[in-house]
């Protein structure tokens, strides 16, 4: 009986033995096969709300770069500065805060010279032109303060406008009135007459419900998407400047991404620029026609006269800043050169 009972034991010990081995096992590999299977995660942020164009394109792109990674990757998106904001954008990158980050080097003057010589008015017609212009030039010349970056994509807005709440038909009407416009851009502004405010869009609708603005400059999605027509009854047919959106991601996270992932991302750069530029050409369109029927925006035209009163303004900017940073041993008749050859090319394309 003794015998049976140790037999009977032994059974159950060693039953227990292996089920817990096997149990470990399983679990053991389990948390392999999670760690396998479990998506790489990346954090993309944005300044402004889901509304906007460029957030249009960060939704674009997280469904690329998911799809085509076949869930590999898996893109947690973060806009109207719910994790960075315009101000910390780029440092908040480097810093590890976010995986990629999406800004407007504009915003931050001085850091990167050369885009400001294509930000300035160079008469593109459209997104997509500018787009196209803008991702080559940051190709042929990588800004110095992006050298510790992966850039991601580049495009740009279609040419600003005038946008305000009473009519500008003419320089005399614009003396004096205080607008905003991008930090670095307040040039363009304070030539034409007016007195500029330079600050980030986020800050745009508050701006203008207070009264510290009357009105901006700006491409003309913004209408729409923050419901600017509201206020803003009047925009002016003649085109500004451009602003320049870069997306960069942290170096170490570009790094640690397995090549098939950074194959994908690098397929995805200029796809996205492009794609953004002709989705932002319609959307313009779309705001125009949508801010005309809801709130009775009118278009102001200039006469022959007075456009070539705006162009005699602003022409000269530009080639200042272009001498300016040649002085400093920057290439900046070359990428002036490069910008207006780059800018034929695509409107011969394009239109």
């Amino acid at each position: 009986m003794k015998k049976k009972l140790l037999i009977s034991f032994l059974v159950i010990v060693l039953s227990l033995s292996v089920f817990a081995a096997g149990c470990g096992g399983t679990k053991e590999t389990g948390t392999t096969e999670v760690s396998a299977d479990k998506p790489i995660v990346l954090k993309y942020a944005f300044f402004a709300p889901a509304t906007t164009f460029p957030a249009k394109q960060m939704e674009k792109w997280k469904e690329e770069l998911e799809k085509r990674t076949n869930g590999k990757v898996k893109v947690d998106l973060f806009v109207g500065g719910t994790l960075l904001n315009d101000k910390n954008m780029y440092d908040g990158v480097k810093n590890g805060v976010a995986d990629i980050g999406l800004s407007c080097p504009t915003y931050e003057p001085g850091r990167f010279p050369l885009l400001g010589i294509s930000d300035l008015p160079s008469g593109f017609t459209n997104s997509r032109v500018a787009s196209s212009v803008i991702y080559d030039l940051i190709k042929a010349y990588p800004p110095e303060a992006f050298k510790d970056y992966k850039i991601i994509t580049a495009f740009a807005t279609e040419p600003a406008h005038l946008m305000v709440k009473k009519e500008v038909s003419e320089l005399n009407d614009l003396k004096g009135r205080q607008i905003r416009i991008s930090g670095a851009l307040t040039p363009v502004l304070k030539d034409l007459g007016a007195a500029p405010v330079g600050m980030g869009m986020s800050e745009v609708p508050e701006a203008l419900q207070t009264g510290i603005v009357e009105g901006l400059v700006s491409s003309r999605e913004v209408l729409k998407d923050l419901k600017l027509a509201e206020t803003l009854k009047y925009t002016t047919d003649y085109p500004l400047t451009v602003t320049s959106f870069v997306a960069v991601m942290n170096k170490e996270t570009w790094n640690s991404l397995p090549p098939d992932v950074q194959k994908v991302i690098d397929e995805l750069s200029l796809e996205m620029s492009r794609w953004t530029g002709e989705y932002m050409d319609n959307h313009v369109k779309e705001a125009l026609d949508w801010s005309a029927k809801e709130y009775g925006l009118k278009i102001t035209q200039l006469s022959e006269q007075e456009k070539a009163n705006w162009f005699n303004k602003l022409q000269p900017i530009q080639d200042k800043l272009v001498a300016e940073l040649q002085g400093k041993g920057m290439p900046a008749e070359e990428y002036k050169k490069k910008l207006y050859e780059l800018k034929d090319k695509y409107e011969k394309e394009f239109n």
